[in-house]
């Protein structure tokens, strides 16, 4: 039985798709409306993701429209709305595309708009770039509200497989920003800008990235330099472990979505693909893209670093996992055995489950019950000086 909303329930992915633009809605980035009229007109086209892209970019279009119409009548709010409206459907537009022209053409309007929305909805918000090995890492820093000019706590925030800084620093960063936190949502190797525009492919020594992302923030006079923590969703459920594992600077550790061997993970999916299944949340190609290989062989040889066992271990830091009971991409199993293995004496799993909602991957299917619920627990810790020890 299914514990999820399914918009197309004979196509999995795209559901997944459509129910995360959807948990745009809480930071206003999108309208239930607008996604409706999009998923209208896809209904006699479903699995052709050439379609999926020409009626999210249809409707991106159309917000940006609308957007400048607002701006030019001087509705400065107004018109930032529609600019984050705008982005999120382009941005949601091009996830289904192989890399090429139209691919980035879409991803460069999703930018565009998002830095015309974020300046006018949040306009203490940032664009900021990361030194990293040579080159940099874009990124969003996101200050925390009511602290006085004082240094404040800050967290690292690393997206997933096909996630990106522009939906992480909303969904991360608006409840952590209320809380008294800065948000950095970077795009690490393998990940939104760094991949499409830089062509940084994924690596699975994560604590290098997160690491450049450290020393960026902890040398800004906004932040206090003993208390930054990591955090990662989804496919990131294994990059911040493995940092805070490798890294003892950072002060608590988020895995929103516990991975505790990708590797494995992905011999279930390539099963599910190869039999001709879709529950998968992303083409198969789009992970030969970000780990940089040429075939699923190359993918499933690297992969086999992507691994915490032996490594979570070394983890002491104060340690969240937050995971969804009827994750449909990544079985509860993997939090548990992550869990386990973690060597902190503060650590934490919490398990939503259909009644309470946020079961599906991430919270996907009620993703501010997890964005709620993850700043809670690291302001208790980060703000409010409280650990929980057992």
């Amino acid at each position: 039985m299914s514990h999820w909303f399914q918009y197309f329930p004979t196509q999995f992915m795209w559901s997944q798709g459509m129910m995360s633009a959807i948990e745009m809605i809480p930071f206003g980035a999108a309208a239930m409306g607008e996604i409706d009229q999009v998923g209208q007109r896809l209904r006699e086209r479903i699995g052709d993701n050439e379609a999926w892209c020409e009626e999210w970019a249809a409707m991106g279009a159309k917000m940006e429209a609308r957007a400048r119409a607002q701006a030019a009548l001087g509705h400065s709010l107004t018109a930032g709305t529609y600019f984050l409206h705008a982005a999120t459907y382009f941005g949601y537009g091009e996830r289904y595309l192989h890399m090429g022209e139209r691919k980035l053409q879409v991803y460069g309007s999703c930018l565009s708009n998002f830095a015309e929305g974020m300046k006018r909805r949040h306009p203490r918000a940032e664009r900021v770039s990361v030194p990293y090995e040579g080159t940099t890492l874009p990124a969003w820093f996101m200050p925390a509200e009511g602290t006085g000019g004082k240094p404040a706590p800050t967290v690292v925030f690393f997206n997933g497989l096909d996630g990106t800084k522009e939906v992480g620093i909303l969904y991360g960063g608006v409840a952590l920003a209320e809380r008294g936190i800065n948000t950095l949502a970077i795009d690490g190797p393998g990940q939104g800008e760094a991949l499409r525009l830089q062509g940084i492919t994924g690596r699975y020594d994560s604590e290098v990235p997160a690491g450049a992302a450290f020393d960026y923030v902890a040398q800004r006079p906004d932040v206090d330099p003993a208390r930054i923590a990591i955090m990662g969703i989804s496919m990131g459920g294994y990059y911040a472990p493995r940092a805070a594992a490798m890294d003892p600077r950072f002060a608590a550790c988020v895995a929103w979505g516990g991975h505790f061997d990708y590797h494995e993970s992905w011999i279930r999916r390539r099963r599910e693909i190869e039999s001709g299944g879709t529950r998968v949340s992303a083409p198969y190609f789009h992970l030969l893209w970000v780990l940089g290989v040429p075939d699923m062989d190359a993918a499933m040889k690297k992969l086999e670093q992507f691994r915490l066992a032996g490594v979570a271990e070394r983890i002491s830091c104060p340690f969240l996992c937050v995971h969804g009971g009827n994750d449909t991409i990544v079985p509860v199993d993997y939090a548990r055995r992550l869990f386990a293995a973690v060597g902190a004496q503060d650590k934490t799993l919490h398990v939503f489950d259909a009644d309470e909602g946020g079961s599906e991957h991430c919270q996907g299917d009620n993703r501010i019950l997890g964005a709620t619920f993850v700043a809670d627990w690291l302001a208790d810790r980060l703000v409010k000086g409280r650990a929980i020890v057992g």
